[in-house]
């Protein structure tokens, strides 16, 4: 009769392991990065309405070096339109982002890179740290109406050594 309730007790707890993974403990993979290309999509303008109107934002990308010991370096800001024609290359020379540092850099309300504009952020560090957290936020007001809203970039490739 014990061996009836044992299997299916058995069963349950083997399962749990599965559906209800232990937390991160130290010296696991903690997703620690020698360098990356990141992919961050910015809006610089969204439609509206049934007539698909223009409502035009300003976008600021943000770099943020969340290591609390380490500096990296960024070794690229490039911004793309809609068509990924390249429309501005910001760094001419690597810039070091000292621990828990930000840069940001802005595209003005006037800019018509378009709804799929994008721009592609090189990074890379002496050692495995953090990623960087890069992000772009994008705001707007016309007439008495406001919008803002932020997007987070997406790691597409390694950086080489």
């Amino acid at each position: 009769m014990k061996d009836i309730f044992l299997f299916p007790l058995l069963l349950i707890l083997f399962s749990s392991f599965f559906l209800f993974p232990l937390p991160l403990q130290a010296g696991q993979d903690t997703g620690l990065s020698k360098g990356q290309t990141i992919y961050v999509p910015v809006y610089s303008h969204i439609y509206s309405g049934d007539r698909e109107l223009s409502f035009l934002l300003t976008v600021t990308l943000s770099i943020r070096n969340v290591n609390p010991k380490d500096a990296i370096e960024v070794t690229l800001v490039d911004y793309h339109e809609t068509q990924g024609k390249l429309v501005k290359k910001y760094l001419e020379k690597p810039i070091f982002l000292n621990p828990m540092e930000s840069v940001r850099y802005i595209i003005p309300e006037k800019d018509k890179a378009g709804s799929g504009a994008n721009f592609i952020v090189e990074w890379k560090a002496d050692k495995s740290v953090n990623p960087p957290i890069v992000e772009s936020i994008m705001i707007g007001t016309q007439s008495s109406q406001g919008i803002s809203f932020t997007s987070r970039g997406k790691a597409i490739l390694p950086t080489a050594p």
